[in-house]
C-alpha cells in the first residue's frame, strides 16, 4: 500500500469522492474532513505511522493538515515531523496542500513566548516555517485570545503575516462571538483575509452555540472548522462497555479523564450510538455527519493514530442528511449527559 522508499504516487482519483466547502464567503475551499497533527504527529509517534496517516488522508482528497507551533510533544515536533513529510515525499505536490499552524499558548520561556503580542506571534511564525520547511503556510492563526493585549496589536500582526508573504490567510481559534466581531471588523479594516475560525464543537460540547460564536461566524460569512469533533473518543464506540486498557484515560493524562465517563453520559453514549445505528451508521460516523449537516461548519478537523480511523471518518461524508426529529433526539439526549 505504501512505497517502500521516499518515492510516492498519490491515487489518481483522490478528488473524487472528498466534499469541498467553502470558508465562510471566502473562495478558499476546505475538505469537510480534514487531518489533525496534534495527537499523533510528536516524537512519540514512529515515522512510519505518520507515512501511513499522511498517505491516507491524501489518497482519499484530505488536502489540510492542521498544526500548531506547541503540538507534540515535545513541542514543535509536529511541525518538524510534518515539514519532513513534505520535503520526502509531499513537495511536488504542495500546491495541493492547506498547511495551517498556529501560536498564541506558551512555547518558550520568558514574556515573549506566549499569549498575543506583535513579537510573540511573528517570532513564532518564522519559527514554525523553519521547522516545516516552507516559505508559506496557508492559513496563520491566533491559537487563543490574550485579555493583556490590545485586539488591534494582535490583528495587525496577523495583518503583517500576509503583507509578507509568509500566511496566505489568517484564523481566529478559541474566540466567542463578540471578541470574533470584534477582531473580524479590524481585520477587514486592515484588508486581512481572514477566512476561518477553530474551535471545540461537538453533540456533548455545545460552547459555540452559547457564546454567540456560531451565529456570529455565520452571518459574518467566516468559516468554521471544528476540534475535538468525537469529544476525545466519547462519540465513538469505544467506551460503550466501559473503558479499554488502553485507554487515553489510563495511558496520557493529557486527553480525557475517567470521571467524564459519568453513568449518566454512558447512558447517553449508547443512545446515541442506538440512534446511530437506525441511521445505518457508526456512533462517530453520524457524529461527524451531525457537525456538518446544517453548513456552517466547514470542515471537520479529526486526529488519527491508525490509517483505518481516517476511512472511517471519510465514511460519515455519504449521510450528512438529518431529519427533524432525529435533530430533536441528540439535542434532548446531549443534555442528559
Amino acid at each position: 500500500m505504501f512505497e517502500p522508499t521516499n518515492e510516492y504516487h498519490p491515487n489518481p482519483d483522490r478528488y473524487a469522492d472528498m466534499t469541498y466547502n467553502r470558508c465562510g464567503d471566502a473562495g478558499l475551499k476546505l475538505p469537510a474532513i480534514s487531518l489533525g497533527c496534534w495527537h499523533n504527529f510528536g516524537d512519540i509517534t514512529p515515522y512510519d505511522r505518520m507515512k501511513e496517516l499522511t498517505f491516507t488522508a491524501f489518497d482519499h482528497g484530505i488536502t489540510h493538515f492542521d498544526l500548531a507551533n506547541n503540538y507534540g510533544p515535545e513541542p514543535g515536533s509536529a511541525e518538524k515531523n510534518v515539514g519532513r513529510l513534505i520535503r520526502e515525499y509531499f513537495k511536488p505536490y504542495r500546491d495541493e496542500l492547506i498547511i495551517s499552524t498556529k501560536a498564541g499558548y506558551e512555547m518558550w520561556s520568558g514574556p515573549y513566548g506566549d499569549l498575543g503580542s506583535r513579537k510573540y506571534l511573528l517570532a513564532s511564525l518564522d519559527q514554525s516555517l523553519t521547522r516545516l520547511g516552507l516559505d508559506y503556510v496557508d492559513i496563520f492563526y491566533h491559537h487563543r485570545p490574550d485579555p493583556e493585549t490590545p485586539l488591534e496589536e494582535t490583528m495587525g500582526a496577523l495583518a503583517s503575516a500576509v503583507t509578507s508573504g509568509k500566511a496566505l490567510y489568517v484564523g481566529l481559534s478559541n474566540y466567542d462571538g463578540e471578541r470574533l466581531e470584534r477582531a473580524a471588523a479590524i481585520l477587514s479594516d486592515l484588508r486581512v483575509p481572514f477566512v476561518i475560525n477553530q474551535n471545540c464543537y461537538n453533540i456533548f460540547d455545545r460552547t459555540v452555540e452559547r457564546n454567540g460564536l456560531k451565529d456570529t461566524a455565520a452571518r459574518l460569512g467566516k468559516g468554521i472548522i471544528t476540534f475535538c469533533p468525537l469529544a476525545q473518543g466519547m462519540l465513538t464506540n469505544r467506551y460503550l462497555n466501559g473503558i479499554p486498557t488502553d485507554s487515553r484515560i489510563k495511558t496520557d493524562g493529557r486527553f480525557l479523564q475517567a470521571d467524564a465517563l459519568s453513568e449518566s453520559k454512558l447512558a447517553a453514549i449508547r443512545a446515541l450510538n442506538d440512534l446511530a445505528a437506525q441511521r445505518g451508521q457508526t456512533l462517530a460516523e453520524m457524529s461527524l455527519a451531525w457537525l456538518l449537516h446544517d453548513g456552517i461548519v466547514t470542515s471537520v478537523l479529526a486526529g488519527a493514530s491508525k490509517p483505518e480511523q481516517i476511512l472511517d471518518n471519510i465514511g460519515a461524508l455519504s449521510n450528512t442528511t438529518f431529519t427533524d426529529e432525529e435533530l430533536r433526539l441528540i439535542d434532548e439526549i446531549s443534555q442528559t449527559a
